[in-house]
């Protein structure tokens, strides 16, 4: 006899509910646990001016990933140049497609975001660092404090980026 395992149950999820996490946005709010997710990665997050969705221009090796802007307006660095996206519009990433995406304008930027699938892999990240004089791969770490994320050039160990 074969047993069928129950399906999933509908979760609902309050955003207002759920905590913040360290990192480059003013709020980033993890949905794939909290919505008990097993295919997919999300979050909803609100970028104030200078923000960004991510630590540095980087790719997933293994994961795609939507951006649909709900407010605001997000430019995306991509290799082949910058790429603004606004309120109702969608963007689109491929697995190794590298992007970075900063709200360069005076309003709040507020997006969902889903990758799948939920493991993206490898991720190359890359930053400026002061110190090499170019843009370099770099470690994404916890402080020692653990109030702070730092981004690492790989090259030198210099801290490129602080994040609280």
């Amino acid at each position: 006899m074969r047993v069928t395992p129950p399906l999933p149950r509908m979760r609902t999820v309050r955003l207002d509910d759920l905590d913040s996490r360290m990192g480059p946005a003013a709020r980033s709010l993890p949905l794939t646990d909290a919505l008990g997710l097993s295919d997919a990665a999300m979050n909803v997050y609100e970028l104030a001016p200078g923000d960004s969705f991510s630590y540095g221009f980087h790719a997933h090796a293994a994961q795609e990933e939507v951006f649909y802007v709900l407010a605001g307006t997000v430019t995306f660095r991509t290799l082949d140049g910058d790429v603004a996206v606004s309120a109702g519009e969608l963007a689109r990433f491929g697995p190794g497609e590298f992007q970075r995406g900063v709200n360069e304008g005076d309003e709040r930027v507020r997006a969902l975001a889903v990758g799948a699938p939920q493991d993206a892999g490898d991720t190359e990240t890359l930053r400026e660092c002061p110190d090499c004089g170019g843009e370099t791969t770099q470690e994404i770490t916890l402080a020692d404090a653990r109030d702070e994320i730092h981004t690492v050039c790989e090259s030198c160990g210099t801290i490129t980026g602080r994040f609280d």
